[in-house]
């Protein structure tokens, strides 16, 4: 799961820097960043709750 989820927002990100997606927060092709710390967020959960339960 947390390959999926890496792949997935590593592709996001890819075009967020070729073509802004244009969401609220994401106007701009340096707005990537914001992509990564929410992906690096999302991985991190996955593993604590992957590990609680």
């Amino acid at each position: 799961m947390t390959k999926a989820i890496g792949l997935f927002m590593l592709l996001v990100m890819v075009v967020q820097i070729i073509r802004p997606l244009g969401l609220p927060g994401l106007k701009r092709r340096s707005d990537f960043w914001k992509l990564a710390v929410a992906t690096f967020a999302i991985w991190a959960a996955t593993i604590v709750l992957r590990d609680l339960i």
